[in-house]
């Protein structure tokens, strides 16, 4: 399959988020879980989200991801509990969009690797997926997701 990898730059965006660990099949209870608490936070708050949930991957061991969940945010807000003020960087980055299942993405993940080993960049090592649409009400295979690897200076 062919993947349209961009280089792209972006001011840094702040965020509240739950940082967790956990087994790549437990995913799903997880996010939904993150996602749920930092939304009632911010409704709490009497904000609303500035974009589209994400998920920053710190690792890839699928026995013990290390994994950041939540959502943009207009200004830096404080955090409360498990729900943590953070950013996801600003600067150059990579970016891919997939449509697709989530356990299919393998092959973006490598072609966007590669892309930045071709365009002569470093990623910082983590790893963001921005899920564009809500997958509850669709099929599995139009899930929509922007894949983004921030890239050192």
């Amino acid at each position: 399959m062919d993947y349209n990898c961009e280089l792209t730059q972006k001011e840094a965006q702040p965020v509240l988020s739950i940082r967790s660990r956990s087994v790549v099949q437990a995913m799903p209870e997880l996010m939904g879980r993150c996602f749920g608490s930092v939304a009632k936070y911010l409704g709490e708050l009497g904000e609303a989200p500035a974009g589209m949930p994400f998920a920053a991957f710190y690792n890839m061991d699928m026995n013990d991801l290390d994994v950041e969940i939540g959502f943009p945010v207009g200004r830096a807000l404080p955090g409360r509990g498990e729900v943590q003020p953070s950013e996801i960087p600003g600067g150059w980055q990579a970016t891919l969009f997939f449509t697709g299942r989530y356990d299919a993405m393998t092959p973006a993940y490598q072609a966007l690797t590669e892309f930045v080993k071709a365009s002569g960049h470093e990623p910082t090592g983590v790893a963001y997926e921005m899920y564009l649409n809500d997958p509850s009400g669709l099929s599995p295979e139009q899930a929509q997701t922007l894949i983004m690897f921030p890239l050192k200076s």
